[in-house]
Order: C-alpha cells, then structure tokens, then sequence
C-alpha cells in the first residue's frame, strides 16, 4: 500500500462528505442547485484541506463528465507555453457535457508571464469555461487575477474533526484506535486530512494485531513517548535544571523529532492552564488524553506552588522559529528549560 492509498480511498465523493468546509460547501452548494455559477473560482488554504476534493465535487455537481475535466499541477507546468495551451485548448467544445472545468493546482506557481497570459482568458472566457484555481499561498497571487475569481477561503480542520476522521477511517480498515492515539494523530496531522491519513496508513502498514497504541503512534512518526513530555513538565514545575536537560538528552538519542517534542509539550502546557483557569474545559480535555495522563495534568494544575505560568507557554512558543536553523536541534529547548527554572528559582 502507498502513502496516499486511504487518501484516495476515503477522499469525499459528494458536497454532504466534505468535512470542516460547511461554509464553502453550503455557498456552493447552493449555487449549483439554483444555476448561479461563476466562471472563475479560487479556493485558497493550506495543504490537504480539500481544495481539490470540492473542485472535482463541484464540477461533478454541474455535470460535467471525466472527459471534460481538466486538471493542471502548476508546479510542473507553470510557463506561458503552457497557459498558451489552456488558452488554445478552451475554445474548444466540451465533448459531452455544458460545461468544460479547468482545475490549476498550485496557481501560485506560474511565472509572471503566465499569469498575464492566463489573466486575459480569465477576463473573457467561452459561455462553457469554468476554471477553478487552487493554491496554498494565495499572498502569491497577483490582485489582478484574484479579483476576477469567486474566493473561497478553506479552513484548518480542528483536532476534533480530525480525530474522529482517523478514527473512523481506522475502523473502516478494521483496526481499533485507542483516544490518546487517535489525538496524537490529530494534533500531528496539524490540520491536514492528507497528512493525518498519511500517518495513519504507514502505521496500519506496520501494527500486528489491528490494535493501535498511542506509543505505536509515537514510535511511527518520531514523537516522544508520554513519559517523556510528563518528565520535561515536572521539571519545570520543580524548577529541576538537571532532570528537564537529561530528558531532551535522552530524547536526541532517541532521534525524536524537536519540533514534534516542542508542539505535544506545548499542548499539554496548555492543557494544565486551562485545568486551573477554565475547569469546565476538563470534559473536552478528557476526550483528548488518557485517564493517567489527565490525572498527571490536574495534579500539576491545582498543585499550590505550581510554576507551570503563561510565562512558560510564551518561553517555549519563542524558540519555535529557531528549531528549524539551530547547529544543535536540542539547543533551543534546552535554553528554554534554564531559563525558566533558573527563573523560578
């Protein structure tokens, strides 16, 4: 099985499958139903949001058939020659529908020739031309071309809805998530269904017993295990130096991921401030970590001398950018670790 098999195999067929999108999928929806439709659209947002998923829906909707839609990855054919075809190829008629559906992903990719190119067919396209453009930077994109598309702007789906896709896809695929694992997925898949559905894949791909743990998840996608993050928490809370340093050495050894490290401690950072400031959000905490893990986290919330802070938080969110340059990986965690409890000392 290839990474992108539950990708396909679970990408949406119909407007009513599309998850996280109700506010373009309603819009849309209801355009197709009453005739209303433009002749240029724009779907703008980050990787595996399903830009592509709803431009095939929408076309589909229309009645357009696989023989008259068209998609073009703009990354690879991103000169004017290339827009000279699309150019060419729209006078054409459709073969057996009304309308012929131009897909660009990745728009922002064209040259600047391109775009010019493409601008004076988006301006006065044939009655049965419809392009949908698709991009992840639509900052990228000349005014001029973006003022002539109906803009949908595509959201991150929330954590929730990502784990209940995982989770219901696994059992699908007969396999059984444990919560604590299904969440991992989620918080990793950072808003992408593609990304989450990739991991998902490479560790049915490895599990034996059809039983997924959230250390099987850990382990696959080069996370730190739960004890690791709970032992970098204590420290902090016990302004221990030493105890916090030893565990991202023992972390660097084990090749986990920093900034993997950095984004699961960050959320449970979060999770013990909003234990001790906002208690009623202990229920949605619940269906995010293990009965032992919550237990953890409250225990370091309502401690008396806590010194998990806001400041905390700020600290690490800090460093993030760093991550990604420093000589050392470990580098700026550590930095981080000294200074707060150097602090709190």
């Amino acid at each position: 099985m290839t990474e992108t098999v539950l990708y396909r195999k679970y990408r949406p067929k119909s407007f009513k499958e599309v998850l996280g999108q109700d506010h373009i999928v309603k819009i849309l929806a209801e355009s197709v139903k009453l005739g209303h439709l433009s002749h240029a659209y724009l779907f703008a947002g980050s990787r595996g949001t399903g830009k592509t998923s709803v431009a095939r829906i929408l076309a589909e909707a229309v009645g357009v058939s696989k023989n008259d839609i068209y998609e073009i990855d703009a990354a690879s054919n991103r000169g004017i020659d290339d827009v000279r075809a699309i150019r060419e190829g729209v006078n054409a008629s459709p073969f057996e529908s009304k309308y012929k559906v131009y897909i660009v992903d990745e728009v922002h990719m064209l040259t600047k020739d391109a775009f010019n190119a493409l601008l004076k067919t988006l301006e006065e396209p044939p009655a049965h031309v419809i392009f949908i453009l698709a991009t992840t930077e639509m900052e990228k994109l000349p005014e001029t071309v973006i003022s002539r598309c109906q803009v949908f702007k595509f959201k991150k789906p929330n954590q929730l809805a990502l784990k209940e896709m995982v989770a219901n896809v696994a059992k699908k695929e007969g396999f059984v998530l444990e919560p604590a694992a299904a969440e991992l997925m989620a918080l990793l898949g950072d808003g992408s269904f593609r990304d989450a559905l990739g991991m998902l894949q490479k560790i049915i791909g490895a599990s034996t017993d059809r039983k997924i743990t959230v250390n099987e998840v850990a382990v696959s996608a080069g996370a730190p295990k739960v004890e690791l993050i709970n032992e970098v928490i204590t420290a902090l809370n016990e302004s221990d130096v030493n105890k916090g340093i030893n565990v991202i050495r023992r972390a660097g050894e084990e090749n986990i991921d920093m900034k993997i490290f950095l984004k699961l401690l960050l959320a449970k950072l979060r999770f013990v401030l909003l234990l001790r400031h906002a208690p009623e959000m202990k229920k949605t905490i619940i269906e995010e970590v293990s009965e032992q893990d919550l237990n953890f986290l409250q225990k370091i919330a309502t401690g008396k001398e806590s010194k998990i802070s806001s400041t905390t938080i700020l600290e690490f969110l800090k460093i993030e950018e760093f991550l990604g340059v420093a000589m050392v990986a470990s580098l700026p965690l550590e930095l981080a670790i000294i200074k707060l409890c150097i602090k709190e000392k």
